[in-house]
């Protein structure tokens, strides 16, 4: 039988994951500037933890959960998103008693049972960042300025940052009052989701991609109309500094995110380099009631996922290492143990090395070193084992880099 990955997932082979490491390593070396730690968490949670933080009303959770019960009874699920998890773990493991703000970052594989195409699967990677006890504009600010720069460090510049602030719930009940209203005068016009989402969450009617649905729900209300006075300042603050750090950006009032946590601030860095079809590469905002409603003490937080399988697209080949291999090759099977402790010498020294494993001849291992992208070559043969010394080859260019090369100069 010939086995096949399962449907939205895939092989990352070694071509692809060295791109993958350049990625992972930028985040880690980004996030640290800024005091974010990193912190992993399970693949699974309580499928309690989901509905509660993301919402039940949400298509994660409504259509898109992965869930399971396990031998022991319990009702779990493949993590659709990281925030929820991190949430949790923040909180058992009383890091809110520690000094605030906790800076925390991840890296995940997330699941979603969803259409698959260029840049999304059902198994897909987040870089993600949360910011656990700092209520001020200012951790907004710096979380979309640390993507921006981690953006940039991949030679990533042609994206948009849209921007909104959707309030705290005090103004989205007065908008979903407003939006109920508009949405009940086109209910016969409205898709399914919409007509059900107009009594169940009308905010949620904003974030349909129906093409119709956008056309009517264009001349809805703007949120924006009914924040309260300290929200419509920490927008505009936000604002400000944003504008300060040289970020652009694009008010965005339509903009809500697909998660029921959300309050405030909200944004999208949308970029058109996938056929030129728009897609969103991060997202986030803030979620300051999410912790007390899963069992924490009161704190304000924010945090964002950035889409690594979309960001892997587009990232600058030319920015990404690649580590320079030696090939040691032998001309007689007797200078092995010598090429064996040459390989050794440059290994330790942090060079990668590759030697000759399976008794090649020399003409073969001449073909396996192009092969293979060898970058220099190290012919050993009896001399250069007596001798102690060798000639370094590019075989780029054909150049002999050093005729003297010994152990004394590793």
């Amino acid at each position: 039988m010939n086995y096949q990955k399962p449907k939205g997932t895939r092989d990352l082979l070694p071509a692809d994951t060295r791109v993958w490491q350049f990625l992972e390593d930028t985040g880690r070396k980004i996030a640290g500037l800024y005091n974010y730690r990193e912190i992993r968490t399970p693949t699974f949670e309580d499928v309690a933890l989901y509905k509660r933080s993301v919402g039940d009303t949400s298509d994660i959770v409504s259509k898109e959960m992965y869930e399971f019960i396990d031998k022991g009874e319990r009702h779990l699920a493949l993590r659709p998103e990281g925030t929820a998890g991190v949430v949790r773990a923040v909180v058992e493991n009383g890091m809110l008693n520690e000094a605030l703000p906790q800076k925390l970052y991840y890296f995940s594989n997330c699941f979603r049972y969803e259409n698959t195409q260029k840049g999304r699967y059902r198994e897909f990677n987040q870089f993600g960042l949360e910011c656990f006890g700092a209520s001020n504009p200012e951790a907004d600010a710096e979380l979309i300025v640390l993507i921006s720069n981690f953006l940039h460090a991949l030679g990533i510049k042609d994206y948009n940052l849209l921007l909104n602030s959707i309030g705290c719930p005090e103004c989205r009940a007065k908008y979903n009052v407003a939006l109920r209203e508009f949405a009940s005068a086109h209910l016969d016009s409205l898709c399914g989701d919409c007509k059900r989402r107009a009594n169940e969450n009308p905010l949620r009617m904003l974030d349909c991609k129906v093409e119709s649905c956008q056309n009517i729900l264009k001349d809805a209300h703007s949120i924006l109309d009914y924040l309260c006075d300290e929200c419509r300042a920490h927008f505009e603050e936000l604002q400000r500094l944003l504008n300060e750090q040289g970020v652009g950006f694009t008010v965005t009032p339509r903009l809500v995110r697909g998660l029921d946590y959300y309050t405030k601030t909200v944004f999208e860095f949308e970029h058109d380099g996938f056929d030129g079809k728009k897609l969103t590469i991060a997202a986030g905002g803030r979620y300051d009631n999410l912790v007390a409603e899963i069992g924490g003490k009161p704190c304000p937080a924010l945090g964002v996922g950035i889409g690594l399988d979309r960001v892997v697209h587009l990232v600058d080949q030319s920015l990404v290492p690649n580590t320079p291999l030696y090939y040691i090759a032998n001309t007689t099977e007797d200078v092995l143990p010598f090429v064996f402790e040459l390989a050794k010498e440059y290994r330790n020294a942090g060079y990668s090395v590759e030697t000759n494993l399976t008794a090649r001849s020399f003409k073969a291992q001449m073909k396996y070193a192009n092969t293979i992208g060898a970058k220099y070559l190290i012919v050993i043969g009896e001399n250069e084992a007596k001798t102690r010394e060798w000639q370094i080859k590019d075989l780029e260019t054909g150049e002999i880099l050093s005729s003297t090369a010994n152990f004394k100069n590793l």
